[in-house]
């Protein structure tokens, strides 16, 4: 069987990201390679006529920053009490693009990652995240979908 050293793990902190963290776990085997999650916050565009200032967008970003950062420290705790250390990382921009670079940088074996099942036009407004991770990755990518009952 292969072996996997790096394993990624993009989160959005969906109940479909714990699926694809448990499967990375499995993989990780007895502790000897590394897991690396990552959060990447895409940026918005919000219309002028809302209200929102370039001054308020900041302070979004920054509270959205805050709140990632909590939760992936919280991801991060809950492994180690598993006795996994992993790597987490926040990240700013496209989301498929920013997983392939990380993936690129960090050399990571392999990338697992959910998939949310979106279809007809929020599908083709928006496409698929890990659609796009699948067809770009430097590495296997490992997509992970909900079961259904």
């Amino acid at each position: 069987m292969y072996k996997f050293r790096k394993i990624l793990v993009p989160t959005d902190f969906s109940e479909q990201f714990m699926i694809a963290l448990n499967y990375a776990k499995e993989l990780i085997g007895n502790g000897d390679s590394e897991l690396h999650i990552i959060h990447i916050i895409e940026h918005s565009v919000y219309p002028a006529d809302l209200g929102i200032t370039q001054a308020s967008f900041v302070d979004l970003e920054l509270e959205m920053n805050k709140k990632s950062t909590e939760q992936l420290e919280m991801i991060k705790k809950n492994l180690q009490s598993e006795g996994i250390n992993p790597i987490i990382k926040i990240s700013s921009g496209r989301a498929s693009e920013r997983i392939i670079e990380y993936a690129n940088e960090h050399h990571i074996d392999l990338i697992c990652i959910a998939t949310h099942g979106r279809s007809g036009l929020e599908h083709f407004l928006f496409g698929s995240t890990a659609e796009k991770v699948i067809r770009k990755a430097p590495c296997p990518v490992l997509a992970v979908r909900q079961r259904r009952n």
